[in-house]
């Protein structure tokens, strides 16, 4: 059983940088794919980006191509998501998510394939 503790959401102004991490604890982190995912009020939760269990390959959804950075450190067993240029539809509630072995665009921007999921860390935009 993976467990994933997310932190580093809060208020951010239109146009600035937030860095959130995912720290897990509980099996071999270095087999797991990892993602990022968001959910705004009222709209489904929506993949923003992931890393491969290799580590090597990453991948982003359109909007945060360019702006956002996932990257991973197997020794400290944590996933970061390094977010510039924030814009106020970046509003949301950010969750880390784990699965074992998953690796390619298909796998991992697919929600339903996460095995493990974090409670999620807010964040806010003002514009």
């Amino acid at each position: 059983q993976v467990k994933l503790v997310e932190s580093g959401g809060g208020l951010v102004q239109d146009g600035g940088s937030l860095r959130l991490s995912c720290a897990a604890s509980g099996g071999s982190f270095s087999t797991y794919g990892l993602g990022w995912f968001r959910q705004a009020p009222g709209k489904e939760r929506e993949f923003v980006a992931a890393i491969a269990w290799t580590g090597g390959s990453t991948y982003y959804t359109d909007f945060v191509k360019g702006r956002f950075t996932i990257s991973r450190v197997n020794a400290k067993n944590t996933v970061y998501l390094q977010m510039n240029s924030v814009k106020p539809e970046d509003t949301a509630v950010y969750f880390c998510a784990a699965v074992q072995y998953c690796s390619g665009y298909a796998c991992l921007s697919a929600r339903d394939q996460y095995s493990f999921w974090g409670v999620g860390t807010q964040v806010t935009v003002s514009s």
